[in-house]
């Protein structure tokens, strides 16, 4: 199969899936181990294991041995420095939902972890400006398919 040059299309083959995502919250809460990802989400556990092997490929997280005393040893499942720049990701998702797919009782909030204040995703110039999304433009570098 031929390299992808766009890299929105080369990103989704990693992260394409439904379940990717959502195990990528997990992740970023805090979850690492397997029966901690199944219990929560109640996904089958080979959709599970596929979606956790696609992130370890895509070094998106990293296995990690573990034993809990009695137990036989296990991995977990820790984010890589390029999953947790996914948080960013994650965060504009929910932003969008909270938008356009609102929760009745009330929107989530991204907070800062430090004093609590609320926090948006927005695209930010090389100087720190924030930029309005009318101002943003996507500029292909390279040729690909349409």
């Amino acid at each position: 199969m031929r390299e992808q040059t766009c890299s929105i299309a080369r990103s989704l083959e990693v992260l394409g899936e439904r379940w990717t995502f959502l195990v990528l919250r997990e992740a970023v809460s805090g979850t690492t181990r397997f029966a901690d990802f199944r219990a929560t989400l109640g996904v089958a556990s080979d959709v599970l294991s596929d979606r956790l092997a696609t992130l370890v490929d895509a070094g998106v997280l990293e296995k990690r041995p573990y034993r809990e005393p009695g137990s036989r040893a296990r991995d977990g499942y820790h984010l890589t420095d390029a999953g947790r720049e996914l948080a960013v990701v994650l965060g504009a998702l929910q932003q969008w939902g909270d938008a356009h797919r609102p929760y009745a009782p009330g929107p989530t909030v991204l907070r800062r972890s430090a004093d609590g204040r609320p926090l948006h995703v927005a695209f930010v110039d090389d100087e720190g400006t924030e930029v309005p999304l009318e101002e943003v433009r996507f500029v292909r570098t390279a040729t690909y398919p349409r």
